[in-house]
């Protein structure tokens, strides 16, 4: 592990807006301050949202400075990331901003029942290969309703074609509510689209968000409602792979299609 990487950690045990519970960790051990985020951290009783895999935390500030009557928690397992918005939220005295550094296949035990009222899954990773590590899968669906809200709204924001695919898939086939979908986020012609997407989240962009946009990578968003009582089924559709796996990085798979 490099220099800036352990001194960064170091940094983090003392930032009051970051809690490290990797899985290693928290496997046999309580998270004391489940069902109390309002009381103990926020200290009001402003919806949280959370945004999952987070990388470097900077969508999460920005939700955060947007939207101020709100509370903010990004997710993520890799620490020296999230320092970077971590720090910023420190720097600019933002109240309503935590970072959480955990697994997200545990996350169902830092949250209550109705504890989360939205949640953020912004350019994750598609996971061609395995429909269980897909964030939009029905296994997380499933994890997610232990603690959002009956109804709780998800947003997908992803360059895969992939993953809005299969995400589509999944949302019709279990007739979960959609209140917003487009495959060209920031285009002046948008397909099959529902225009129904907030016009200060276009004022958001990543680091890496840009570059892709720079690259000629439409960008997809969608908006969906998660019931509690709605049984979930993963969709049986097998779906074109996406040519690239990342920025700058080529596709590493021979196959065309996968479920």
């Amino acid at each position: 592990m490099g220099k800036g990487k352990l001194a960064k950690f170091a940094d983090m045990e003392t930032y009051e807006n970051v809690f490290q519970y990797p899985f290693s960790v928290v496997e046999h051990v309580p998270f004391d301050m489940k069902g109390k985020w309002h009381e103990q951290y926020f200290e009001n009783q402003n919806p949280i949202v959370l945004e999952l895999g987070c990388g470097k935390g900077e969508y999460t500030v920005e939700l955060a400075k947007l939207y101020p009557q709100m509370n903010f928690i990004g997710v993520d397992i890799k620490g020296a990331r999230m320092w970077t918005g971590a720090t910023q939220a420190l720097n600019e005295g933002l109240k309503n901003v935590a970072f959480l550094r955990t697994n997200i296949e545990i996350i169902d035990r830092f949250f209550a029942e109705d504890e989360v009222q939205e949640i953020w899954l912004t350019f994750s990773d598609p996971q061609m290969k395995n429909p269980r590590k897909r964030l939009t899968s029905t296994y997380f669906m499933e994890r997610y309703r232990k603690f959002l809200v009956d109804g709780g709204i998800i947003h997908l924001k992803t360059d895969s074609n992939f993953l809005f695919t299969y995400t589509t898939y999944m949302v019709e086939h279990n007739h979960l509510p959609v209140l917003a979908r487009t495959e060209d986020l920031y285009g002046n012609l948008i397909p099959h689209s529902t225009f129904n997407i907030p016009q200060e989240l276009l004022k958001i962009q990543t680091y890496y968000e840009s570059m892709w946009i720079a690259r000629g990578l439409n960008i997809k968003y969608m908006k969906w409602q998660l019931p509690r009582t709605t049984k979930l089924e993963e969709p049986d559709v097998e779906i074109e792979l996406d040519d690239y796996r990342s920025y700058h990085r080529s596709k590493r798979s021979s196959l065309d299609k996968a479920k």
